[in-house]
């Protein structure tokens, strides 16, 4: 199998990334595999309680986010899978699914520079990008446009 593997967070932060995706589909005549990651890491320190509750509705709003990106796909007629994942280093879950897929491309977004809330860098995106590179052999793709 292979494919290409588009890590999504949601939101209009993410639609340079999903167009990118769709774009190097339309080349490759690939699928595309939106990847959700789900860390509920913040639950350790719920009411055990309301754990399952706020763990389910994580998941349906992941699965959400992966249906609304593939209609958009679908649309413009390229195949597209939703794969939710669970960790709390998205990396890893990029890789390991990366690895499973023998995947051919792997779309990373880019965080909106003014945007202080950001996890990366640009800098720590692209030296993230070689790494999945170097582990996994696929190569690594970054939207035109800025975006996560």
């Amino acid at each position: 199998m292979s494919g290409i593997i588009c890590a999504i967070r949601g939101g209009a932060s993410s639609q340079p990334t999903i167009n990118q995706a769709i774009l190097t589909a339309n080349e490759t005549k690939l699928p595309i595999y939106f990847l959700y990651v789900l860390n509920l890491d913040f639950l350790k320190k719920a009411s055990q309680s309301r754990t399952h509750t706020i763990s389910e509705e994580m998941q349906e709003l992941g699965e959400f986010i992966l249906l609304a990106a593939q209609a958009q796909a679908e649309r413009q007629g390229m195949i597209a899978n939703g794969v939710i994942r669970e960790g709390h280093i998205i990396g890893d879950e990029i890789i390991g699914l990366c690895r499973e897929l023998t995947a051919d491309y792997v779309i990373l977004g880019r965080p909106l520079a003014a945007k202080a809330e950001n996890i990366f860098t640009h800098e720590q995106i692209d030296q993230f990008g070689r790494h999945i590179e170097q582990e996994t052999g696929a190569r690594v793709i970054y939207p035109t446009g800025d975006g996560t």
